[in-house]
């Protein structure tokens, strides 16, 4: 029994201990399989994040790209608007301000208050109103002109977008000068054709009356006179056109040299003795000593002041006072010709020098000027870098001022 119960105990120890052997040896195999694939996964894992990494860093600088581009494109059109000398005004489609250039803000009168308001509160024009009112509704409409402080411009809106509800975008061009030169033109063409039409026709009637009817000596001088006058003045506003054409030309030039100012006013004076002393014109020289002498065209400064000072002699009444004055300031001269005739209405100030233009709109009163001589002195003025500015005096008379570089 004991060898029995003995050899049973050493068999179960020895079945036990093949066993525990068998689940170490199970447990090690599993514990290493496991180690190996969560080696694995770890690594595939590591793999992906990498992969992750990579195309986000690549994401992030593209966008960073895309970001810089806008930001330069913005500042590209920025400049651009800035330097524009159209007005540019953009609306959303709800009608709501954008965008505006500076020269809008001038244009239209108004500030960044703007943004983000409806066009119809902020823009008071019913010209640009119904221009983006019809540019929201995808209307193409023709330009039109509208007129903001003194100043005229040319509206024209288009849709933003293919389809309606785009926003709009309007444009101003500021036309102002060119419909002033339009009607500087229509003044010029009708101007020639009076101021030559009126003596041709006084000299065909009298070379009419002289070949048609018996005249007695004394008419026919009467009539010869006539004639040479109107044929005079014909001449006198051809040569003034020419002179006028080869200045716009810029085929004359300043021959600078030193001139001085009082020999000059008093050389003038004496082309115009005759009719100085006709109508018992008074005259005053006043020369400041620092500008007795000036770097200047003498001829052509002569023919400035010539036209000036005969303008000044031909509106003066009988006995008037004409003043003659030169004097410094800073780096400018001065030069002045002043008159006690009726002056000038304010509203024409700024239009006495365009050609043919007369204060005096009446055709009866004649002084003798072909309506030119007030253009030429500008041109030879500004042919010397200079300006010249008409004004009225505080008492009476009217006052033309000429600045020319010291």
């Amino acid at each position: 029994m004991r060898r029995r119960l003995f050899a049973a105990v050493l068999g179960a120890a020895a079945l036990a201990l093949v066993l525990s052997g068998a689940s170490v040896f199970v447990w090690v195999i599993g514990l290493a399989a496991a180690t190996i694939v969560a080696g694995l996964l770890n690594s595939s894992v590591t793999a992906q994040l990498h992969r992750a990494e990579s195309e986000s860093d690549q994401s992030i600088r593209h966008l960073e790209s895309r970001i810089t581009e806008l930001s330069t494109d913005r500042a590209r059109t920025e400049a651009i608007l800035s330097a524009m000398v159209e007005g540019v005004l953009v609306v959303d489609s709800s009608g709501r301000v954008r965008l505006m250039n500076d020269a809008a803000r001038r244009m239209l009168n108004v500030d960044d208050s703007v943004f983000g308001r409806p066009y119809v509160e902020s823009l008071r024009h019913p010209g640009i109103v119904h221009q983006l009112g019809a540019a929201l509704k995808g209307e193409r409409l023709e330009p039109e002109e509208v007129p903001i402080a003194n100043r005229i411009f040319s509206a024209l809106a288009t849709p933003a977008g293919r389809h309606d509800g785009g926003g709009a975008v309007l444009v101003l061009h500021d036309i102002s000068e060119l419909r002033r030169a339009d009607r500087v033109r229509r003044d010029f063409v009708a101007n020639v054709s009076h101021e030559l039409r009126t003596p041709l026709t006084a000299v065909r009637g009298y070379v009419e009356a002289l070949t048609e009817e018996p005249v007695t000596p004394d008419q026919r001088r009467q009539f010869l006179a006539v004639i040479e006058r109107h044929t005079g003045r014909m001449e006198r506003l051809v040569r003034d056109l020419l002179r006028l054409a080869r200045l716009d030309a810029q085929q004359e030039t300043a021959d600078v040299h030193p001139c001085e100012i009082e020999s000059l006013f008093r050389a003038v004076l004496s082309d115009l003795a005759g009719p100085i002393e006709q109508q018992k014109i008074r005259t005053l020289i006043t020369v400041a000593p620092e500008a007795k002498i000036v770097q200047l065209d003498p001829i052509k400064l002569h023919d400035a002041l010539r036209n000036l000072i005969e303008n000044a002699v031909n509106y003066s009444p009988e006995g008037g006072l004409i003043t003659l004055a030169a004097r410094v300031d800073g780096a400018r001269v001065v030069l002045s010709v002043g008159d006690e005739g009726p002056g000038l209405p304010d509203s024409d100030l700024s239009r006495v020098f365009e050609r043919f233009y007369r204060v005096d709109k009446s055709r009866t009163r004649d002084p003798g000027g072909t309506g030119l001589g007030l253009s030429i002195v500008r041109h030879l003025v500004e042919l010397h870098g200079g300006n010249v500015r008409a004004e009225n005096k505080p008492d009476r008379g009217a006052m033309f001022t000429i600045e020319l570089p010291r």
